[in-house]
């Protein structure tokens, strides 16, 4: 397939379950083309693992959806007021700006605006300063945990656990053009971008990735981020006055 040069950004949207329905729709109407829905379960530092002796998992949807520039705007003031992401507690969602894409060339040319838009886009997420940054990590099946537990200790406020599992023989599932064989888990971790080296690293050894066949963990910049911004926010400026 051919590379097109990217006039897209992805949007992460993650809620309760039932509620991607919602998000999917919104979008649509917001004149986007569609987007992937992901199951899996989320995390919070202040939450407890156990209720009467049973583990407490709280299930969520993850939905992908990629939009033009040109409509960026308008999908992400939708998918906001579906979602209620500008209450606490009811989902995350940020931004993550492509560099290429393929596979949707007939998409290519609908809403998408001039270079000169497009350039001046790109000037001004370069004077944004990037305040997150998302951490993808993929292990075998079981060991999501073990991320977890780490990037607690490091610091992390929470993240989300996606199950991947391969379709069929001659079909895998992919997560941002890594391929997730059968048994996989993703965990997801949005972290302040000042702490990310030390969470990355405490994933690493809590993980094991230094060892072959353990799994991954790479780094994404996040553009922008809603629904986290009031506790991440307060959170870093109690620990820069102490």
């Amino acid at each position: 397939m051919t590379k097109k040069t990217s006039g897209q950004k992805l949007i992460v949207t993650i809620v309760k379950k039932e509620k991607a329905k919602k998000v999917v729709h919104a979008s649509t109407l917001a004149g986007a083309q569609g987007g992937t829905t992901l199951f899996g379960k989320g995390f919070r530092m202040d939450e407890k693992k156990r209720f009467l002796g049973i583990p407490v998992e709280r299930e969520r949807e993850v939905i992908l959806t990629l939009v033009s520039h040109s409509i960026y705007d308008s999908v992400m003031d939708a998918i906001i007021h579906a979602a209620k992401l500008n209450r606490p507690r009811q989902g995350i969602g940020f931004v993550i700006d492509t560099k290429n894409i393929s596979g949707i060339n007939h998409m290519i040319g609908l809403g998408l605006e001039s270079e000169q838009n497009a350039s001046e886009d790109v000037m001004q997420v370069e004077k944004q300063k990037l305040s997150y940054d998302l951490i993808v990590t993929i292990v075998n099946k079981g060991d999501a945990e073990k991320v977890v537990d780490a990037s607690k200790e490091a610091g992390a406020e929470g993240g989300t656990i996606i199950t991947g599992r391969g379709t069929g023989i001659h079909e895998k599932a992919k997560l941002f053009n890594i391929l997730i064989e059968p048994e996989k888990e993703v965990v997801l971790t949005l972290i302040v971008k000042e702490k990310c080296d030390g969470v990355l690293h405490a994933i690493e050894r809590g993980a094991r990735l230094d060892e072959p066949g353990r799994g991954i963990a790479f780094v994404l910049d996040v553009e922008r981020t809603v629904g986290i911004n009031h506790l991440l926010n307060q959170q870093w400026s109690e620990e820069m006055k102490e």
